[in-house]
């Protein structure tokens, strides 16, 4: 089985709502940052998006103390067959959106894997170059757009255009189950910042 359907990429290919059919994909994917960043809602809405594309996910947040101004983390497994087990200890994907989760989960992801990171409030950018780097403003971008809780679907954004691991199609679809009707209107809204994340991802050197 292949872990990660895009491990090896040297360059960012067109973000669609069809990407092409993997068979047999798996990822393992660890979202961290700040409690407030929307990194737990980030992973629900990946894991949704999965759902509607009927694979097989495991969902696992941290909650407790740390989601209360420290770092929160949710990993998300999205698999085309059974998952085993919801417990990592290394990750294809790490989005890491603080210099503590960037500490902390840089050495974890998989040589060969992914790692993407808001410039924002990073002081030691990542090192390693046995992995592929990309950096997405997606702080600046939401005050650009002028809506801060639109930074977690920039970064998701940023995420599918590297690795479309769920369709749009599918993220739409998880938007309007996830959300209560009353905020169905600010779905279109979302659906720009997914684009935006996609236009502004760039691979480090």
């Amino acid at each position: 089985m292949k872990t990660l359907p895009c491990r090896h990429i040297s360059h960012l290919s067109p973000l669609t709502s069809h990407p092409k059919k993997l068979n047999d994909m798996k990822a393992e994917i660890i979202i961290s940052g700040f409690g407030g960043q929307g990194v737990l809602s980030m992973g629900k809405i990946l894991a949704y998006s999965a759902l509607m594309e009927d694979k097989e996910v495991t969902w696992m947040p941290a909650y407790g103390p740390e989601q209360r101004g420290g770092t929160a983390n949710v990993t998300v497994i999205i698999s085309d067959d059974r998952i085993s087990s919801p417990v990592l200890s290394k990750y294809d994907i790490a989005i890491v959106l603080n210099q503590p989760s960037l500490d902390k989960f840089e050495p974890r992801v998989k040589p060969g894997g992914i790692l993407i990171y808001d410039n924002y409030g990073i002081i030691n950018p990542p090192t390693r170059t046995d992995i592929n780097v990309y950096t997405i403003d997606a702080m600046d971008k939401a005050a650009e757009m002028k809506n801060s809780k639109i930074f977690n679907m920039i970064v998701l954004g940023g995420l599918l255009k590297v690795c479309p691991v769920v369709t749009t199609n599918g993220l739409e679809k998880a938007l309007y189950k996830t959300l209560p009707e009353r905020h169905h209107g600010l779905i279109p809204l979302n659906m720009e910042a997914v684009a935006a994340g996609g236009d502004i991802i760039m691979k480090k050197q």
